[in-house]
């Protein structure tokens, strides 16, 4: 019974890790709900009236959801320097209440530094949060020259009770949530592992839903090794070891989605090159025929679940004859002589595992340690070799990129802030015609909707849903206001759950984030005694100006259109794309080795800043359709070449470590044409009369020529990676339809 309820837990917490990977969501709304507890129960045992209450509760969660910095030596700087700031800002808005044409002056010419503020970092940008935020926070509780002896106590309170949960009772340190990351990791590389299994006996009728799932798991595997790779410098021991565990995360990543293609091909299923999201307009790949129960089959489906087990097994409990059986049996598929007799794309699936548990392996490396060797069979061993090997050779300097910085209103903080000041002012304007004593409900969503926005699409479309999470949000507020009445415990428990929720849900949907801070702030108004129904409707109603004011500003003033952006964008994603395939292709074909990993991750960063950045051209209220498919269209071939660049770049880096594999000159003159083709799209983007064409022709394999025999005992790297090169070659190519580029046929 005891075993049953560990197991339980045990899934239960890998669950939690998957869905939340480090805990970064729970920990950050845990540690916003406590510090306004925390901060209301201080300030309630000390005697403090309501609308003190209110105001420490809600300093207390802007001084927690401010500070944003990674080392908890720079968290404790920003939040002392944040409370003079905090109390300066409270001061002015107290003082300047009364004064309409001086305090909405004042106002603009701090939310212009706010803004400005970002292009000094994180602290630039707390600090800056913390002075707008607490001008709200004044302007909320109609606070006064008179009273602010207590609103200075409210607030030092605040700030303190936010400390003492972000550094005693919540603390977060870089290497807590890089560990919380890392069991992420593995939670949801077992999660792939276990519907690549469902992928493998699901029938015809369950094939396309088990066949979702694994795409859907292989897309969160790549979301937390994004994660990690940001959170790596800041929670390892030194630099060495933050580049061996990137890559060795890379590594394992690749190797899964590798897996999940050899398995739906052994299903039979017709030719697939990628499990990202496929193409709008072309066939899903079915899951294939029905499944044989074969030998051979029963045998990987019994290794896969093998696999999973060796994947949750935690690198401090590796140990043990049960373990190291499973893990010297899986590498041994990487020896052909292991690899039972079965058709090709059954054995191809058997080598993918064999790849994959040697990928497993040299992450149990990275994160633990040495480790017993005494049980290691001849596979196991010779993976040990090649790894360390491949640590040897690849601990290569990092070479810094340098960027050139754009200066005055090209930057982008000094645009975004003459923006929102102008934006502002219009919001101002507007508010104080609908409401002389609410007007700045309309700032604040102006002010909002310009954050981590960068184009005017985006802030349209942050806009609407904040408008609609904030009628859903009225409406459930008008509920909750009649239900609650003046019930004070109640409706301060009801704010912190909402707070919770909100906090919680913020990452993944802005409309729902909006809807509980509605609905909270109905509930904050209850207890202020200056709830009615129509100052939640007026609420609506400067939100809709607020959010139509940024609009407009961003429109007008300094206008960057989404199409720009979206260019701009996609250039840096081609370039990039390039950078791995040139370096991955030189490598193959016998040049000196270089840090692949560190560029396919900027590959991945780039393509996932493309991805937010269309978000208004894919949006489903978005009028051109035909526009909408072609922006689908373009990022679902791109996450296809992705793919492909990232299996080169690893294939490159095995390459170093495998002797028996010898690379092939004859790759770079092959491939010449796709870093042509990349660089005339690039020059299409970014300029349209540009006349660069694409280049089409015979497939890569028969542009190689002869082949020269290999050394002795040893076989050519080009068997390995002639699949993706093809592939990718296709799907560059592929992009030249949807971005109107020229193309001819070659000569050869």
């Amino acid at each position: 019974m005891r075993a049953a309820e560990d197991t339980a837990r045990a899934r239960l917490r890998d669950r939690v890790a998957a869905s939340d990977p480090g805990l970064l969501r729970l920990a950050a709304a845990v540690r916003t709900v406590g510090a306004i507890g925390l901060t209301v129960t201080v300030l309630a045992v000390l005697g403090t009236d309501l609308p003190h209450l209110v105001t420490g509760a809600l300093v207390a969660m802007v001084s927690t959801f401010a500070i944003r910095e990674k080392q908890r030596s720079r968290q404790a700087v920003t939040l002392a320097v944040g409370l003079p700031v905090a109390l300066a800002s409270m001061s002015l808005a107290s003082l300047l209440h009364h004064r309409v044409v001086g305090g909405d002056l004042v106002f603009v010419a701090l939310i212009f530094c706010a803004v400005y503020g970002r292009r000094f970092g994180d602290r630039g940008t707390a600090l800056g949060l913390i002075g707008f935020q607490m001008y709200f926070v004044a302007l909320f509780v109609g606070a006064t020259p008179e009273g602010l002896p207590e609103l200075y106590a409210a607030v030092a309170v605040a700030f303190g009770c936010s400390a003492l949960m972000r550094f005693a009772l919540v603390p977060e340190t870089p290497v807590g949530v890089l560990e919380r990351l890392r069991s992420a990791f593995r939670a949801r590389m077992a999660q792939l592992l276990s519907a690549q299994l469902d992928l493998l006996d699901a029938g015809p009728d369950e094939a396309d839903r088990a066949l979702r799932r694994v795409r859907e798991g292989t897309a969160r595997l790549h979301e937390t090794a994004l994660l990690i790779q940001g959170r790596l410098a800041d929670g390892t021991a030194d630099e060495a070891v933050a580049r061996l565990v990137q890559r060795r995360i890379a590594d394992a990543e690749i190797a899964a989605e590798r897996l999940g293609l050899a398995l739906l091909r052994a299903r039979g299923a017709e030719r697939v090159d990628t499990l990202a999201l496929h193409l709008p307009g072309a066939p899903v790949p079915s899951g294939g025929r029905q499944p044989v129960r074969e030998e051979a089959t029963t045998a990987l489906r019994r290794d896969l679940d093998a696999l999973r087990v060796l994947v949750l097994r935690p690198v401090e409990a590796a140990g043990g004859t049960g373990v190291a059986h499973l893990r010297n049996r899986l590498l041994g598929y990487r020896d052909e002589e292991n690899v039972p007799v079965a058709s090709p794309a059954v054995q191809d699936a058997f080598r993918a595992v064999g790849d994959t548990a040697r990928a497993v392996l040299g992450l149990r490396i990275a994160l633990g340690g040495a480790q017993d060797e005494s049980d290691d069979s001849p596979a196991t061993a010779r993976s040990r070799e090649e790894l360390d090997a491949e640590d040897a050779v690849l601990d290569a300097e990092e070479e810094e990129e340098s960027k050139e910085e754009a200066t005055g209103l090209e930057r982008r903080t000094t645009r975004a802030a003459v923006q929102v000041a102008v934006g502002s002012l219009l919001a101002i304007v507007g508010g104080e015609l609908l409401s002389r004593d609410r007007w700045y409900w309309a700032v604040l969503t102006c002010w909002i909707v310009f954050l981590n926005t960068a184009s005017t699409g985006e802030i349209l479309v942050k806009g609407s849903r904040r408008l609609v999470g904030t009628v859903l949000g009225v409406l459930a507020g008008i509920v909750l206001a009649g239900a609650v009445g003046h019930h004070t415990g109640t409706a301060f428990a009801l704010v912190l759950l909402f707070v919770f929720a909100m906090f919680y849900s913020a990452p993944l949907s802005y409309t729902l984030s909006s809807f509980f801070v509605t609905a909270a702030l109905g509930l904050l108004y209850t207890l202020l005694h200056t709830y009615s129904l129509s100052v939640l409707v007026l609420r609506v109603g400067e939100t809709a100006l607020g959010a139509a004011c940024g609009v407009i500003a961003a429109a007008f003033v300094l206008p960057v259109r989404t199409d720009r952006r979206t260019n701009d964008l996609l250039a840096t994603v081609l370039r990039r794309l390039g950078e791995v395939t040139d370096s991955a292709v030189d490598q193959l074909s016998g040049g000196p080795p270089g840090d692949l990993m560190d560029q396919a991750r900027d590959l991945d960063q780039a393509l996932a800043d493309l991805r937010s950045a269309v978000q208004p051209l894919t949006h489903p209220a978005t009028p051109l359709r035909s526009r909408r498919e072609t922006a689908r269209y373009v990022v679902a071939l791109l996450e296809t070449c992705a793919y492909h660049a990232r299996t080169l770049a690893a294939s490159a880096e095995l390459l170093l470590s495998r002797p028996s594999i010898a690379p092939d000159p004859r790759l770079r003159g092959a491939t010449g044409r796709i870093g042509r083709n990349l660089e005339a799209i690039t020059a299409h983007v970014t300029d349209e009369d540009a006349g660069d064409t694409i280049e089409t022709g015979p497939s890569i394999a028969s542009l190689l020529g002869p082949s020269a025999p290999a050394p002795p005992g040893q076989g050519r790297v080009t068997e390995h990676v002639l699949r993706h090169l093809q592939r990718l070659d296709e799907a560059v190519t592929g992009l030249a339809r949807p971005l109107d580029v020229p193309v001819k046929a070659s000569e050869g």
